[in-house]
């Protein structure tokens, strides 16, 4: 199952190298990760997605990340309320006759056509991870050239 987990660390060099190496060195994938600073310059966020397969292994995974010098706080989203948000960034196949059909895509999700070229289309969009994955079943209709997307992000 995967598990959400937010951590506030000291914004210095090396703390992203020494927890993701906690989770290599035991033999946990990340799934996503997203790091960026908070209003504190000082002080990053970081939003992991990790998979767990008992409640065991999420214990010792936040405690191995609560012994970490850098690090201030962990929450695991898991089992509180919360948002999660990712953004795609999709190049697809378009004609000016699909801009229609585009837009109407796009009723139903959060997203928009940010260029449009020739016979492509730079689409944006950000959802949680089922309304994403809906977007790309959606998309994959035009045909997607490449795709980029971040990790998740989460707040409580």
């Amino acid at each position: 199952m995967k598990h959400t987990i937010s951590v506030l660390v000291e914004n210095k060099f090396g703390v992203l190298a020494r927890i993701a190496g906690l989770f290599s060195a035991r033999g946990y994938n990340i799934a996503s990760l997203a790091v960026s600073e908070t209003l504190d310059p000082s002080v990053s966020y970081m939003t992991i997605v990790v998979e767990a397969r008992d409640e065991k292994v999420l214990e010792q995974i936040n405690k191995q990340l609560n012994k970490l010098i850098d690090v201030i706080t962990v929450t695991d989203f898991t089992k509180k309320e919360h948002i999660d948000r990712e953004l795609v960034l999709a190049k697809i196949n378009y004609t000016p006759k699909d801009k229609a059909k585009l837009e109407g895509v796009f009723d139903k999700f959060v997203g928009k056509i940010v260029r449009h070229k020739a016979d492509t289309a730079i689409i944006e969009a950000v959802g949680d991870e089922h309304q994403i994955k809906a977007l790309l079943e959606e998309l994959d209709k035009f045909g997607i050239k490449e795709l980029v997307r971040t990790g998740k992000l989460a707040i409580e």
